[in-house]
């Protein structure tokens, strides 16, 4: 008679879309408690807060702490939802609604960890472009916002067929390939790029090449459909070759996935995250030495450890550890 007293799965799974905008805000919320930090060394500003929180009649919390509020509902939703379900009866009729209520939440939080993921990587990415000589066309940040693969190819040029030893560095949407300085092996020079969204990846057997007349070996192609431009490109091994394929497969399932969830990166957060990189350019410091970190002194919500890795937000302002898959580009082209 009183069904939204013991069922509510279904309320999960109704608006379970709408929980997508938790993280855009946790997204921002580094942001905003750097904001309300300045604002409150502004005692116009604190006046104003409290005479706001005092005519609201609100409980005696500091303005931060109500913008923390909205990341630790959606931190404990999973586990909320997991208690009810183990206190659940399998023969309730609420049983399976609160199941893929729960599925429906791990997933949302799983999401926004991987947006948190993504808009962190973009001042590496930043950082990278900056590193590299003779950079030339658009920011790289214009299109993408995920390093996928990278490695050294043999490019094979036409119509001489000549052999040329590249730096291949796989985005989401575009292929960057850069040339090493000859004494200094380390500095790479920027010498183009293809766009991936037009491109079909083309296998090829061992043995002659029909259109460019040479012999090739591990080798693959990419060929445009509309113009019918095509890179020739080899690789040492079969390994390397086969890790290539999986590669470009990976990068249009990324594309996919991304216009699927409506994930982009925003005009402000891309020219944040170059100039950024030309500063730390500038100076020759490590951006998180130069910057203000009021959040290190923010509380956090901490998940329990049981739960899966995959599930825990990592709310806080990043501290840009370098991952062990940055750390091996930066042999390459460091970031400077």
């Amino acid at each position: 008679e009183r069904p939204h007293l013991s069922e509510l799965g279904a309320c999960f799974l109704e608006h379970q879309a709408d929980f997508q905008i938790y993280s855009e805000y946790c997204n921002n919320h580094p942001n905003a408690c750097v904001e309300l930090s300045r604002l409150t060394k502004l005692s116009k500003y604190v006046y104003f807060f409290e005479a706001c929180r005092l005519l609201q009649k609100m409980i005696d919390i500091s303005l931060d702490g109500f913008l923390l509020t909205p990341v630790q509902k959606i931190c404990k939703y999973p586990l909320q939802l997991a208690e009810l379900l183990k206190y659940t009866p399998p023969q309730h009729r609420d049983f399976k609604d609160v199941e893929a209520a729960l599925h429906a939440m791990r997933n949302v939080a799983q999401l926004i960890n991987e947006r948190k993921r993504r808009l962190e990587n973009i001042d590496k990415i930043a950082q990278w472009q900056s590193s590299i000589e003779d950079w030339e066309g658009e920011d790289i940040l214009v299109r993408s916002s995920e390093l996928i693969y990278s490695g050294e190819l043999t490019r094979v040029t036409q119509p001489q067929a000549k052999s040329q030893q590249r730096m291949f560095f796989l985005f989401d949407h575009q292929l960057i390939y850069c040339k090493k300085d000859l004494l200094r092996r380390d500095v790479l020079y920027y010498k183009g790029r293809v766009d991936m969204d037009g491109q079909e990846v083309v296998d090829l057997e061992d043995g002659k090449d029909r259109d460019l007349h040479v012999s090739v070996k591990n080798a693959f192609r990419l060929l445009c459909g509309t113009t019918g431009e095509s890179h020739l490109l080899c690789a040492r091994k079969s390994e390397q070759k086969q890790r290539w394929l999986k590669a470009f497969a990976k990068e249009r399932e990324q594309v996919r996935l991304d216009q699927e969830t409506g994930f982009s990166i925003t005009e402000l957060q891309r020219k944040q995250a170059m100039l950024n990189a030309s500063k730390q350019q500038a100076t020759g410091k490590p951006k998180a030495l130069s910057r203000p970190y009021y959040l290190a002194r923010q509380k956090h919500p901490v998940l329990p450890t049981s739960l899966p890795q995959q599930q825990v937000l990592v709310l806080a302002e990043p501290k840009r550890k370098p991952s062990t898959f940055w750390h091996s580009i930066s042999r390459l082209a460091p970031f400077r």
